[in-house]
């Protein structure tokens, strides 16, 4: 099945948008196939304040109306235990809530970006779309990430290589109870080393230390910016620590 083929059985959608690639690339192919689409950004404590600013200037650009729904993903008890099943309980409840506000727009069909590369296996954030019955385009057609950023980049979307960036909660080791409080150290402290130059890296949360995870490409910046990276980061943090696995491209 086509792109063209999916949105002429589907003329009207709503689209979780979250200002990535996959989801935005999405947004401009349901435009183009004529579908009649409308985005949806939720916001918690599990997205950082550029997310939503990027979802915002994307869905400006490709001309799509988009709705933001606040959720306060923290009162969700087994989302905030950050338990092994952690993913489904947040994705069942937000993507509850999305649908519920679509329908009451008047969208009946969910979609989401999940593609072709992405493993669905047992997963269970995957598991959670299956049961609220979420449609993915690109993944039903076939479409796979390396397939995305060229044709995204064909398109003339701005972001067609924004590194792709997990919820602020992967940060936070499973089993450890998520806080606001350690969701909003996390924000700041990738903000620092996003305003010294580094692009697709981690700091996740350790023992109460910051463990750094970047490219391999980035490693000697590390070197170079070590006394900045821990001007910045050494208050929040008991200590701040490089993984020299480096991190893969995604």
């Amino acid at each position: 099945m086509t792109l063209n083929e999916f949105f002429s059985l589907v003329p009207k959608a709503a689209v979780a948008f979250s200002g990535g690639t996959d989801s935005a690339f999405l947004l401009w192919a349901a435009k183009e196939c004529g579908c009649e689409v409308r985005a949806y950004y939720v916001k918690t404590a599990f997205q950082p304040q550029f997310e939503l600013e990027d979802a915002r200037r994307l869905a400006s650009e490709l001309a799509v109306p988009m709705t933001v729904v606040e959720a306060d993903i923290l009162s969700v008890p087994e989302a905030a235990a950050n338990g092994p099943q952690r993913c489904y309980h947040c994705k069942t409840a937000l993507f509850s809530r999305l649908r519920q506000t679509a329908r009451e727009d008047g969208y009946t069909v969910l979609l989401d970006g999940t593609n072709a590369s992405d493993d669905a296996g047992d997963r269970p954030g995957m598991r959670a779309l299956r049961e609220l019955e979420v449609r993915s385009p690109l993944r039903e057609c076939g479409i796979t990430k390396q397939e995305i950023r060229s044709q995204a980049r064909a398109a003339g979307i701005k972001l067609w290589d924004k590194p792709s960036y997990p919820c602020l909660a992967t940060r936070i080791p499973t089993g450890t109870p998520i806080t606001k409080e350690d969701l909003e150290k996390v924000e700041r402290a990738e903000g620092a080393l996003h305003a010294l130059g580094f692009r697709d890296f981690r700091v996740r949360l350790f023992h109460g230390a910051a463990r750094l995870q970047v490219t391999e490409e980035q490693l000697p910046l590390v070197l170079e910016q070590r006394e900045a990276i821990s001007s910045s980061l050494g208050a929040a943090f008991d200590g701040v620590l490089l993984d020299l696995k480096p991190r893969g491209l995604e």
